[in-house]
């Protein structure tokens, strides 16, 4: 049965100190080590609304608040995000607290419609960010692309600023590679805009694909092959794209059963982790296999080429893509994992060290769980 309530407060299993800083710190990361989970039951409601879907996470240290953004295309309810209360003991959570919702809208000051409604003004939601310099969020949506005989749907994706109220504030214009298109040219539907952060003191966004435009080649398969995704870098000032790095995809981590069912390893969230580096979450599913395989990866954007200037990374695969450092397969954690998407800095421990969280969307599915996961980020 389903049970609607205005609260929510999870008993779970530290207590963590936390500094205002509008600049991530530059400090090595050599590994993650997990320090709790936690799940947020699948018939969880707050002030009417489904709370499901969570696909990106952020901290606002002043607040000592999250901000976790849901991909319900307004189909449930009107498309949101939640702010959230984390409470931590010496073994981890103690307790988690919804503390609102908020509406998403649009530049009229409506809330988005739904895909019954107005599909080609749909949004998709999927990463979320807190500016605490000017007070504002940003979001994204991977727009929609559904080519038919009956009918075609090509929504562009996009990059939103709004007030903390919802409200729209402005977007940012994408380069024409981000561009939906009838035929096989631009992104792939449902691979588009799925990881978003800031860096270099709110000046500097950067943003990721989940998986490779058609253009730059095929997609990540259970064979390695050369699944190159974009990274796209943005000056907050001027909105400009000023820069597209290649990150080369793992391959699949499993086979799909039966072997025509479908799979995937994409990008579903990026995170600054200092300077020029980013923290990359690359996550494969397969059919057949429930759990997610999740991994982490360390990179830094200034030994990277710039190919913004490339159309395709097919026809002219890069000579200086991002590396990647393997910080973390959480196969290796013993635990079941489910369809994770966001992932945080949080506050700092005791002893000095950050804390990062993750959670999981769970596609508002009961086989499906939203889980949290608290680590600590060794130096």
């Amino acid at each position: 049965m389903r049970k609607s309530i205005g609260l929510i407060v999870l008993t779970g299993m530290m207590t963590a100190c936390s500094a205002q800083t509008h600049t991530t710190p530059i400090t090595p990361i050599s590994a993650l080590k997990l320090l709790a989970v936690q799940e947020i039951p699948y018939d969880a409601r707050f002030k009417g609304t489904t709370v499901g879907g969570l696909s990106g996470i952020d901290y606002d240290s002043t607040q000592q608040s999250y901000y976790l953004i849901s991909d319900d295309r307004s189909a449930l309810q009107p498309a949101r995000f939640y702010t959230m209360k984390v409470y931590l003991n010496n073994q981890g959570f103690d307790s988690l607290r919804i503390t609102d919702v908020v509406t998403l809208r649009q530049p009229d000051g409506y809330p988005f419609p739904n895909t019954q409604q107005d599909p080609a003004h749909t949004p998709d939601p999927e990463a979320l960010r807190y500016d605490p310099v000017r007070k504002q969020m940003v979001w994204t949506s991977e727009g929609e692309r559904i080519v038919s005989n009956k009918d075609t749907v090509l929504e562009n994706p996009s990059i939103h600023f709004i007030e903390p109220d919802g409200k729209f504030i402005d977007s940012i214009p994408l380069p024409r590679n981000l561009w939906m298109h009838a035929t096989e040219k631009g992104p792939r539907r449902n691979g588009v805009l799925e990881g978003i952060t800031y860096a270099n003191g709110y000046k500097t966004l950067y943003v990721s694909l989940e998986e490779p435009r058609y253009e730059d080649g095929e997609r990540a398969d259970i064979r390695p092959n050369d699944a190159w995704v974009r990274i796209y870098r943005f000056n907050r000032e001027s909105l400009r794209n000023t820069a597209q790095y290649a990150y080369k995809l793992e391959p699949i981590a499993y086979p799909a059963f039966p072997a025509d069912a479908f799979k995937i390893n994409g990008i579903p969230d990026i995170l600054s982790a200092g300077g020029t580096r980013l923290l990359v979450m690359e996550r494969s599913f397969s059919t057949g296999r429930m759990p997610c395989t999740i991994k982490i990866f360390l990179t830094d954007c200034s030994k990277a080429e710039d190919i913004s200037k490339v159309n395709s990374l097919k026809r002219k695969p890069p000579t200086r893509p991002l590396q990647k450092k393997l910080l973390l397969n959480m196969d290796d954690l013993g635990i079941y994992v489910d369809n994770v998407e966001g992932m945080t800095f949080g506050p700092t421990l005791p002893n000095g060290h950050r804390t990062l969280l993750m959670v999981s969307d769970n596609n508002f599915s009961q086989l499906e769980k939203t889980q949290l996961f608290l680590f600590e980020v060794m130096p």
